[in-house]
């Protein structure tokens, strides 16, 4: 394969604080990458090295000449005014300028301008173009066009800006946290799209099925460096723990020997001239060594909630709606004591809704939710918690409380605490407002936990939370004494942390399902394939379309009769071939030979409309 991009001592600050020093690597043309590393280290900074938004302090990065780059962020942003046309479409390219032309030809209705923009169309060969851009939009459901960008949720602007990299078709693509905020119908889709496309990809992302799925090469920024392993995301984890291991083996071997040589080295100062410069030389050597990182490896989170009662809470005919959009109708459930529940559904079916409604934030239209008095609850928003920014992280957990008792034997200082989310001593001394996206995600997971709730209500935690923070949460949750719902399009963490799964399909219907994600989906597609081989059997087989041959009373002669048959079985042929060409471009794959079929697919209507047009002539002659 041959090389897209070669990074060499790379180096990148902050103020004093260093993110990476001097790390090389390279990229070959196909490679799928996954970028991994605790929030804060510096992962979307690297990241916008690579796209050229940011400037590293060192270093050099090459590209192969004429690179075609596409770039998601985190958090897209757009001129709130334009529409989801004008998004997708900002490009000053031919093709991009005509379909522009064209579909505003079409909104106004001017009859002048739609003819300029039909040539300039042909011209500029952009129908396959705007073929490609409205199939993408359309299997992201992003469906109306004109609506501007100000109007949409988060996760339509994220599947807009998705759209926009995927229309322009780059060599290269870098994606920062691509599943945030899209369900996991779209995150399946998009899984699929990538795992068929032959793009270079590089991407930062927490969802671990989505990273083990797709990805081919793992690359972790661990302590200003850079580690490759070449496999998969389960290979990563074999191989990562061997290292740590190592490392931490090669750590303690250097401090059992700086004892040894701290002594030889305190000896009287009078006999310091006659010690061998080397040995003195190794000993600074060996001092450096011994102060090295030591992997603690996998950090347990063991606290016990607050203690439950059997009553948990009751939803009695709970209904809400918006309008004509229906959250809940006449909804009914007992919550069990220490369920563990998941919530899933398309965005904006109403699953953060339902939470505000247990919570009280929201009135229900009718019914009530009856909650038991033992129960005290923990909720992680999506919106987050209003963070003091002229704070230093740990002047924020002991203005909350200085000591975090959990039971008679388990106590923690704040600092502690805050150790065991990944926050070190240098780390609790930070400003807020200095902290990265995904550290102030992590220390309001931190300060939720502290209240020592025996009801957690998760919405949405794992976005913008990095892996190690998942595996800290996710082992907390297992041994969590209490009752748990997680509203989470993160098919890996609701795998690994309910039991119990609540579907919501819309129109206020939610289906109970007594296992997690995985073992729904695959019931439902078991269910989908029996549900479709019923169909073909019950369905009546279709009356093939029988064309009488006329008489030798009718006016066909011979010559037309045998072009009346011939009509028959083309139009056949050509409508089953066009039926293929509309799977195919329906069906999300990456179609290498676009124009191609495009082209033909224009050529297949224009001979089919002609065959038809003659079929009906003969067939009205008597």
């Amino acid at each position: 394969m041959s090389a897209l991009l070669q990074v060499e001592n790379l180096s990148k600050s902050y103020g004093y604080e260093p993110l990476f020093t001097d790390i090389s690597f390279g990229l070959d043309e196909g490679d799928k990458v996954g970028l991994i590393a605790k929030n804060g280290t510096g992962k979307s900074t690297l990241l916008n090295l690579l796209a050229g938004v940011e400037s590293p302090d060192n270093g050099t990065i090459i590209y192969r000449n004429n690179l075609r780059i596409g770039y998601l962020p985190q958090s897209p942003e757009f001129e709130s005014a334009k529409t989801v046309l004008e998004v997708c479409l900002e490009g000053n390219d031919a093709a991009s300028v005509a379909v522009r032309a064209y579909e505003r030809s079409l909104a106004n209705g001017d009859a002048s301008a739609m003819t300029s923009a039909i040539q300039a169309m042909d011209n500029s060969h952009a129908w396959d173009y705007e073929a490609r851009f409205k199939q993408i939009l359309s299997q992201l459901k992003i469906d109306d066009f004109h609506q501007p960008v100000g109007e949409l949720s988060g996760g339509q602007v994220k599947r807009v800006a998705l759209a926009k990299i995927l229309i322009d078709e780059p060599q290269f693509l870098i994606l920062d946290e691509p599943t945030n905020h899209l369900d996991i119908d779209m995150i399946e889709w998009l899984e699929n799209y990538l795992k068929r496309s032959t793009m270079t990809l590089l991407m930062v992302t927490h969802d671990r099925y989505f990273l083990d799925n797709i990805c081919s090469k793992i690359m972790e920024l661990d302590h200003q460096q850079i580690y490759t392993y070449d496999g998969s995301y389960n290979y990563y984890l074999e191989k990562r723990a061997e290292r740590i291991e190592a490392q931490n083996v090669q750590v303690e071997r250097a401090r059992n020997l700086l004892r040894t040589e701290l002594e030889w080295m305190r000896r009287q100062p009078q006999a310091r001239q006659h010690k061998a410069q080397y040995r003195i030389d190794a000993f600074y050597d060996l001092q450096e060594r011994a102060r090295g990182y030591r992997d603690r490896g996998d950090v347990r989170l063991n606290v016990n909630s607050a203690y439950i009662g059997k009553k948990i809470f009751t939803a009695h005919q709970v209904s809400k709606a918006f309008g004509d959009k229906v959250i809940l109708k006449d909804f009914e459930y007992t919550f069990a004591r220490y369920e563990k529940l998941g919530i899933v559904g398309d965005n904006g079916v109403g699953k953060s809704t339902f939470i505000k409604l247990l919570l009280g934030e929201v009135p229900c239209d009718s019914g009530n939710f009856e909650i038991g008095k033992t129960v005290r609850f923990g909720y992680y928003s999506q919106e987050g918690m209003s963070l003091d920014e002229s704070k230093t992280v740990i002047e924020a957990v002991r203005d909350i409380a200085e000591y975090i008792y959990f039971d008679e034997k388990t106590q923690y200082t704040a600092a502690q605490f805050l150790n065991l989310f990944l926050f070190n001593n240098s780390e609790q001394q930070k400003y807020i407002a200095n902290l990265s996206g995904g550290e102030k995600r992590r220390l309001y997971l931190a300060m939720v936990l502290m209240s020592k709730p025996n009801f957690l209500i998760l919405d949405e935690p794992t976005n913008d939370l990095d892996i190690s923070t998942l595996e800290i949460l996710e082992d907390y949750l297992s041994k969590f004494n209490g009752c748990v719902i997680i509203v989470s399009h993160d098919r890996f963490f609701m795998d690994r942390t309910v039991d119990h799964t609540f579907v919501f399909m819309g129109d206020g219907v939610v289906k109970d399902f007594p296992g997690n994600y995985s073992e729904y989906r695959a019931w439902k597609d078991y269910h989908d394939r029996l549900d479709a081989e019923a169909a073909r059997a019950t369905a009546k087989p279709k009356d093939k379309v029988k064309y009488n041959v006329r008489d030798k009373s009718n006016k066909l002669t011979f010559k037309e009769r045998k072009e009346f048959e011939a009509l028959t079985t083309e139009i056949e042929l050509l409508t089953a071939e066009k039926q293929q060409l509309d799977t195919l471009f329906a069906s999300g794959e990456v179609i290498t030979d676009m124009d191609t079929k495009s082209a033909h697919y224009s050529e297949l209507q224009q001979l089919l409309e002609e065959k038809e047009m003659r079929w009906l002539e003969l067939s009205e002659k008597e």
